[in-house]
């Protein structure tokens, strides 16, 4: 168990997905450009490739982890963290409406 001043450290922002790829030599992961308005583009990589094409992310608004430390990930430098659900076979998104502001902060 975390506490809730743990889970308060926590930050989650609205970010819209402006460009999806795969990731050269994996069947799993994509590359993400998202944008979170005034702090810029930010570049995701996410072992989402087995649930949803590239082209159907593409001007999609969901929820990401902002504050977390920057990771190498088959040598891609990874800047936050999409949100999502899945049990290995069903999967979704946390998605965001599209009047949130880009960059809003999910309280």
């Amino acid at each position: 168990m975390i506490t809730i001043e743990d889970f308060a450290k926590v930050e989650m922002r609205a970010g819209k997905i402006v460009s999806a790829e795969p990731v050269e030599g994996s069947e799993k992961l994509l590359k993400l450009s998202v944008d979170f308005g005034e702090e810029n583009k930010r570049q995701v990589i996410s072992g989402i490739a087995k649930f949803i094409k590239p082209e159907d992310l593409v001007g999609v608004m969901c929820t990401f982890v902002t504050n977390l430390e920057p990771r190498e990930i088959m040598g891609l430098r990874s800047e936050a963290m999409i949100m999502a659900i899945s049990n290995g076979e069903i999967f979704s998104l946390l998605k965001v409406s599209e009047n949130i502001p880009l960059g809003g902060i999910v309280k």
